[in-house]
C-alpha cells in the first residue's frame, strides 16, 4: 500500500485542506493519506481553537485516512525543527512520499535551493549570524542570508511562509538520505496570513477569526469549510465552554510569570539574552494578551517567537530537558479510518518504532511533556470537565468507519 504524508495543523479543517487532499493524491497516486499533525499547541506557539481529538476527527472525515501526532517538542518550534520533527515522524510511519502546499508550486525550485545551500554552507551560516547579530529575527534573518549569499529569490522566494517550510521539508528528506518523494501544490486563492473570507478556500486564521469573533459562526466561515467541520467546531464548544484563544489563558499565564523568579523564568525554553527580565517587567501592567505581547515585541523578538515561549512558560518546559537532544521513540496514533487501519496493520510487522495510542503505553521524556501540554491545554475548562478531555490521552484512537 502506497501513503503520501502531510504536514498539518488543522486549525480547522477547512475547504483549502481538502483541496490539498485532492492533488496529493492525484499527484502521487497514494492508496492511503497519512497527516503528522501538531497537539493542542501550534508552531506559530498558539493554543488550537480545539483540541487534537476533534481535529483529528475532522481530518479523517475530510479524507485523511491515518492522522498520527507531531511530539509538543518539535511542534511549537521554528521552520527546521519542526520539519525535522514532521519529516521523521512520517518517514517512520512508512510514507513514500510527501506533498506540501507552497506559494511556488514547482518541486524542482525548491531542490535546487536545497543543493545551493549545501554547497555554500559555511557562507550561509556567517551571513545569518550577521543578520541575527544585527537584531534580525531568525525567519527575516534567513531570508536574507539567502538573498543575499545565493541569490536564492531568483530561485524560490524564501520570504514566503509555505516556502520556508517547504524547503525546510526537503531539507530534512535529503540531509536524512530518507527514501520519500517530495512534492509540491501551489496555494490557491489566499495567502497564508489573509485575515478575511473571500471565498470557499480562505486561510484558517481568517476561518478562526470569524469564529472566535462570531460565535454563531457566520456564513462565511461556514462556507470555508465541511459541514462535518462545523458541527464538530460548535459540539466541541457546547461541550468544552470554549473555543481556545490566548486571551483564555492570559490570567493563567500572567500568574505562572509573577510567581516564577528570574532564575526559573530562564531557565524556559527559548528564554535568551536576559529576555526574562523583560517578560518579568512588562507582566505587570499588561491587561491583556494583546497588550501583553504589544509590549513585549522587538525587532529581534517576532511575535511568533514570544508566543512559543509563553506556550513553554505554560507546559513548564525548560532547557534542561534537551528536548531536541532526544529522538522520537514512537509514532503516536490520534484517528484513522479503514483504510488508516489497513495501512497501519502492514506496518507494525516492519516498524522500527512502535506505534502507541496512550501516553502511558510506554516512558518516554517526549510523552511526558505531552501529559503536561494537555493539562496546561485543558486547564481553562471548568473544572469538572478538565479530567474527562484529559482522560483522552489514555483512552483508545478516533476511528471513522
Amino acid at each position: 500500500m502506497e501513503a503520501c504524508g502531510l504536514v498539518v495543523e488543522y486549525n480547522p479543517f477547512h475547504y483549502g485542506h481538502q483541496y490539498h487532499l485532492k492533488k496529493a493524491k492525484e499527484k502521487t497516486g497514494a492508496d492511503c493519506i497519512v497527516a503528522v499533525m501538531s497537539g493542542n499547541f501550534l508552531q506559530r506557539g498558539e493554543p488550537a481553537i480545539m483540541d487534537k481529538y476533534n481535529r483529528a476527527k475532522a481530518a479523517i472525515l475530510g479524507g485523511v485516512d491515518l492522522v498520527v501526532e507531531l511530539p509538543y517538542v518539535y511542534a511549537v518550534q521554528h521552520s527546521d525543527y519542526f520539519a525535522k520533527g514532521a519529516i521523521d515522524t512520517l518517514y517512520y510511519s512508512g510514507v513514500n512520499a510527501i506533498c506540501f502546499g507552497s506559494e511556488s508550486g514547482n518541486i524542482d525550485s525548491f531542490s535546487e535551493a536545497y543543493h545551493i545551500q549545501k554547497e555554500h554552507q559555511d557562507q550561509y551560516k556567517t551571513s545569518l549570524k550577521e543578520h541575527l547579530n544585527a537584531g534580525h529575527a531568525y525567519p527575516d534573518a534567513a531570508t536574507k542570508a539567502y538573498q543575499s549569499i545565493f541569490g536564492i529569490s531568483e530561485i524560490l522566494d524564501v520570504s514566503k511562509p509555505n516556502n520556508i517550510l517547504g524547503l525546510s521539508y526537503v531539507r530534512a528528506i535529503k540531509d536524512a538520505h530518507y527514501p520519500i518523494r517530495p512534492t509540491t501544490i501551489k496555494r490557491i486563492q489566499n495567502n497564508y496570513h489573509d485575515t478575511t473570507i473571500t471565498g470557499n478556500i480562505a486561510s484558517a486564521t481568517s476561518i478562526r477569526k470569524e469564529v472566535l469573533n462570531n460565535p454563531s459562526a457566520s456564513k462565511s466561515a461556514s462556507d470555508a469549510m465541511p459541514a462535518d467541520t462545523l458541527d464538530i467546531l460548535k459540539n466541541y464548544k457546547h461541550t468544552s465552554g470554549y473555543w481556545h484563544d490566548w486571551e483564555l489563558y492570559f490570567p493563567f499565564l500572567k500568574y505562572r510569570v509573577q510567581t516564577m523568579t528570574l532564575t526559573e523564568l530562564k531557565q524556559i525554553e527559548g528564554v535568551v539574552e536576559g529576555l526574562e527580565h523583560r517578560i518579568a517587567r512588562t507582566s505587570i501592567d499588561a491587561a491583556s494578551f494583546q497588550e501583553w505581547m504589544t509590549a513585549l515585541k522587538t525587532k529581534r523578538y517576532t511575535w511568533t517567537r514570544l508566543q512559543r515561549i509563553f506556550v513553554h512558560i505554560l507546559t513548564n518546559t525548560k532547557k534542561e530537558e534537551n528536548i531536541l537532544a532526544n529522538q522520537t521513540g514512537y509514532i503516536r496514533i490520534l484517528g484513522m479510518n479503514k483504510t488508516g487501519q489497513s495501512f497501519l496493520n502492514q506496518q507494525k510487522k516492519k516498524a522500527d518504532l512502535p506505534f502507541i495510542t496512550k501516553i502511558n503505553q510506554m516512558k518516554h521524556p517526549f510523552l511526558q511533556i505531552e501529559e503536561r501540554a494537555a493539562k496546561a491545554y485543558y486547564s481553562v475548562l471548568p473544572v469538572q470537565k478538565q479530567r474527562r478531555f484529559f482522560l483522552q490521552e489514555l483512552q483508545s484512537p478516533i476511528i471513522v468507519k
